[in-house]
């Protein structure tokens, strides 16, 4: 099944949306969950990774919750609720664009014209202060800009970013969310061999990043992480911390076998391009297929 990656846009009825789109499909709405687990890893609090997200935070913050860590576990959380069954819709924190390129994910934007969104958050409130009402709709607007351009270089409001858009100016809920019911049946977004797989080597990248951030022997290193089928490839590491990052990534439930690429002339591992790696991790999986 097609699962949902929502922008989220103070007004725009956007949470409405994603609400109807879990009741009828019969699952949930993944939205604060992400900072919540984020938050929990990083030893922060919820309003901190906020405030950091939003580009907000103060110095103190700033210092005990670097911005990579923050990618790190919340890219790591994202994929996994993606793999949860339960889950129908991801709502925010960059969902839409780090779920990016899998085929059975539908990126959605629900927007509307400021001033409607005004009426709709006055109304909400209960507030008859329209300019107080306004500085938040586009404070919370600004907030998104910065959040889509610090940490994914994207433009939130580029239409190329989206599958499909929807303006609650003149489409109700259940419109909108008759729309991305149809899109979810079109084949073009059912799931596949290589969709899952894609899935699941993405997510396997992003909880080894994760584990290797979070451990306190290998919080400082920076490698690059290259899954296929189970099979890690870790490369722009030095010798001399491949034993250390052996036993981190060697526990990371899912990896199977572990390759070290170094910057310097390893003891007992080969060097090989990205290229090379990745065909043979191709044509080991096809030899795998074909036994079963």
């Amino acid at each position: 099944m097609a699962l949902i990656a929502m922008t989220r846009e103070m007004g725009s009825l956007g949470k409405d949306v994603a609400a109807r789109l879990a009741e009828r499909r019969g699952g949930k709405v993944v939205y604060h969950e992400i900072i919540d687990h984020a938050a929990d890893k990083m030893r922060v609090r919820k309003s901190h990774v906020i405030r950091l997200l939003e580009n907000s935070a103060r110095l103190w913050e700033q210092l005990t919750a670097d911005k990579t860590s923050l990618n790190i576990f919340t890219a790591d959380e994202t994929f996994r609720f993606l793999r949860d069954p339960d889950v129908t819709v991801i709502r925010g924190w960059g969902a839409v664009h780090l779920l990016s390129g899998i085929s059975h994910v539908i990126r959605v934007r629900v927007c509307a014209p400021l001033e409607i969104r005004v009426d709709r958050m006055m109304e909400r409130l209960g507030s008859n202060d329209r300019a107080a009402v306004r500085r938040e709709v586009e404070m919370a607007d600004e907030a998104h800009t910065a959040i889509a351009r610090r940490h994914f270089h994207r433009d939130w409001r580029d239409a190329e970013n989206y599958d499909l858009v929807l303006s609650t100016e003149r489409l109700t809920v259940d419109e909108c969310a008759d729309a991305v019911e149809r899109m979810a049946e079109r084949p073009g977004f059912q799931p596949t061999v290589e969709s899952l797989r894609d899935v699941e080597d993405r997510a396997l990248e992003w909880s080894i990043l994760a584990a290797v951030r979070r451990d306190p022997r290998t919080a400082d290193i920076r490698a690059r992480i290259e899954c296929h089928a189970s099979h890690v490839r870790v490369s722009d590491c030095l010798e001399q911390e491949t034993s250390l990052l052996q036993q981190v990534v060697g526990h990371v439930e899912g990896v199977r076998a572990v390759e070290f690429v170094c910057r310097q002339i390893a003891s007992n591992l080969s060097i090989r391009s990205s290229a090379e790696w990745h065909r043979e991790m191709y044509l080991r999986g096809l030899k795998a297929s074909a036994a079963r």
